[in-house]
């Protein structure tokens, strides 16, 4: 069965807090990162506090826009240590052996922060972690598999301690010239990354996997699997086939808007039962499609900045005609109005279900 898309799932405060921390020592105010993300500074110290992955996306794309340097992804990542993941966390750490921390770390990686598809396997004499890149924005995308690659990296390291070593690090984009900042992840231990690559991985001797871990503690291992597990399933309950299609759907991008087909194989379904599903809680694929889509578009009329043919443009379509029909059908407005209401309220107006636009 294909892996859950890690778009699909809710996630907690603490990786946002980071982000917000990281921010603030660059002299960055915490509201324009979380502007639009509909989070408040207040709220994100409530430990139960669970948000939507397109949430903290809006967070990550406004700290990208206000930074603006190479590698970011990277530094941000090896900022994550194994407290930061709670009792996921402390059970990698706690493990037997650096197998059984891979193991239950890939078993319960939906409850990190992780935006990647992570999963590992032999690779000859190699042990090597994949991450393959969320489907979203080339920026975000970017960002993403960065942060998540160097905060496995720092996770090895502080797992297996000083008997740890990388043998290879790849990454699929192109390299981008600044002011050292390759050599400052070289200076944490790492290898000089190879851009460009095939895919996005880690690779390291596959005898570490047999080493006894400094920290093992089989009592505390056995109550984080318990607690992962429960809170797994906790999440399942809450969280029905329609809501993890709304999360999915609205961190895909603009203009790559996904069928159903490509919609199920994301959340691990096939299409029929992805259908079926969504029928048995009353809503069509078509219609929560048509709902995203025109909140999206209300979201981005509310940016004085953007013209109506940009909007369009980034929303996939071939040209401000099309863009005009379609939102009358959502809303039976033309966009222009649309954006003079959004503006008025100071937010986006809520969609009023219709036809959608493919």
């Amino acid at each position: 069965m294909p892996l859950p898309n890690p778009l699909a799932f809710k996630r907690s405060s603490a990786s946002v807090r980071l982000l917000l921390e990281f921010a603030k020592e660059r002299g960055l105010d915490a509201a324009p990162l979380l502007a639009g993300s509909r989070l408040h500074a207040a709220d994100l110290d409530d430990p139960a506090l669970e948000f939507e992955a397109s949430q903290e996306l809006r967070v990550v794309d406004n700290l990208i826009r206000a930074c603006r340097q190479p590698g970011l992804g990277l530094e941000v990542g090896l900022r994550y240590n194994f407290a930061s993941y709670g009792l996921w966390g402390l059970g990698v750490v706690s493990s037997a052996t650096a197998g059984d921390a891979l193991a239950l770390a890939l078993r319960f990686i939906p409850l990190t922060f992780a935006f990647c598809r992570i999963t590992g396997g032999l690779d000859g004499e190699l042990y090597t972690v994949t991450f393959d890149a969320p489907d979203v924005e080339p920026a975000l995308q970017r960002f993403l598999v960065e942060r998540d690659v160097a905060a496995a990296f720092r996770l090895m390291k502080e797992v297996m301690g000083p008997a740890f070593s990388l043998s290879r690090l790849t990454l699929q984009h192109t390299v981008e010239r600044g002011p050292g900042w390759i050599e400052g992840l070289l200076r944490t231990g790492a290898v000089r990354p190879e851009f460009g690559a095939g895919r996005n991985s880690l690779s390291a001797d596959r005898r570490l996997l047999d080493m006894r871990l400094p920290q093992a503690n089989p009592v505390t291992v056995a109550m984080c699997e318990r607690a992962c597990e429960e809170l797994m399933e906790r999440r399942r309950a809450r969280l029905g086939t329609a809501d993890s299609l709304r999360q999915y759907l609205a961190a895909a991008p603009l203009h790559m808007t996904p069928d159903l087909p490509q919609a199920a194989r994301a959340l691990g379904l096939s299409a029929r039962t992805l259908k079926r599903r969504l029928q048995d809680e009353g809503v069509s694929y078509r219609t929560l499609l048509a709902e995203l889509r025109g909140h999206k578009a209300n979201q981005l009329l509310g940016d004085e900045t953007l013209s109506l043919t940009q909007i369009a443009e980034r929303m996939g379509f071939s040209d401000l005609s099309s863009f005009s029909q379609a939102y009358k059908r959502w809303f039976g407005i033309a966009p222009s109005v649309g954006r003079r209401r959004a503006l008025a309220v100071g937010s986006a107006a809520q969609p009023l279900l219709a036809q959608p636009d493919r």
